[in-house]
């Protein structure tokens, strides 16, 4: 008898430890991504009022606010479906990659071996790009439980109607 007492007791403490423990994990999920949205807002907000107090636009300003665009719907993504979207990572580092890129040769204006090395990488993430969406694609992380069946006289996602 006593056992089956200690038995309820132990799995009620587990259930509540893990439910208070889930409780705290979401709340610092939440809490960070209000956290990090907010914080890119700030910086997209700062860099429109350094380019209003300069009075014109460079493309480095320009393609730091898409950096901040980008970051912003990863954080609004991650928000809504809890998966990271490892693309926007890439697009992000495309961007900066260009923003390097063009900062070096329109402020030095010699290229050299650095600009070849930056187009390369740029090729690479591109490709892995091509890569991610290929595999997600194909081969999907959660797959459907149940098949669906064709509508009448239509075609959905590669099936084909009898």
């Amino acid at each position: 008898m006593k056992d089956n007492w200690a038995e309820k007791t132990r799995a009620h403490l587990h259930t509540y430890a893990e439910s208070v423990g889930n409780l705290l994990v979401e709340t610092f999920h939440y809490m960070a991504l209000f956290v990090i949205g907010g914080i890119t807002a700030w910086a997209a907000v700062l860099t429109v009022l350094e380019m209003l107090g300069k009075g014109a636009a460079s493309i480095d300003d320009i393609l730091l606010l898409f950096i901040y665009l980008e970051l912003g719907a990863m954080v609004g993504i991650y928000f809504k479906t809890n998966h990271m979207p490892v693309r926007f990572l890439i697009y992000v580092a495309i961007t900066a990659l260009t923003r390097l890129m063009i900062s070096d040769i329109s402020h030095h204006h010699r290229p050299d071996m650095g600009v070849v090395y930056v187009s390369g990488a740029i090729l690479l993430l591109a490709f892995s790009v091509l890569v991610v969406r290929y595999a997600s694609a194909n081969f999907p992380a959660v797959k459907p439980s149940i098949k669906q069946q064709p509508i009448a006289g239509e075609s959905h996602e590669g099936i084909e109607p009898n």
